[in-house]
């Protein structure tokens, strides 16, 4: 199942920073880069989203349950404040879809069989590396 949640850009705080790496005196002058933060216990979103967005083991997500999103790609501000939007977007995406619970199901008796037979091919090989006997 997928809700198609969309994020309210009010409760997103933007900062342009300066980007960093290879660049010349356009990265050194210009603050191009943009630091996003979305805090999630204090979003408009539902409780059960907030919850799995919370769960996630993300690097981006603060021990404060906010999401800092670092986008630099591109040159210009207004293209990485998008990029940010969407990686957010896409982060928020993937914690809505409810993963269906695993049902435990028996082996069926073909595949049980074809366990059982490798098994014995390859006690078959072991059994073959032992000392040699003369006899």
């Amino acid at each position: 199942m997928r809700a198609v949640v969309q994020i309210d850009e009010r409760e997103v705080e933007f900062k342009a920073i300066r980007a960093q790496g290879a660049g010349g005196q356009n990265v050194n002058k210009v603050s191009s880069a943009v630091h996003l933060r979305f805090d999630v216990p204090a979003s408009s979103l539902p409780d059960d989203l907030k919850l799995r967005l919370l769960a996630l083991s993300d690097q981006r997500l603060t021990q404060d349950g906010v999401i800092v999103i670092k986008a630099q790609q591109y040159r210009t501000q207004e293209a990485n404040r998008l990029d940010a939007l969407r990686r957010l977007q896409e982060l928020v995406d993937g914690a809505a879809v409810v993963r269906r619970s695993r049902r435990a199901t028996k082996p069926t008796w073909g595949s049980q069989q074809r366990r059982l037979q490798t098994k014995s091919q390859r006690s078959g090989v072991k059994a073959q590396r032992g000392r040699v006997r003369d006899e």
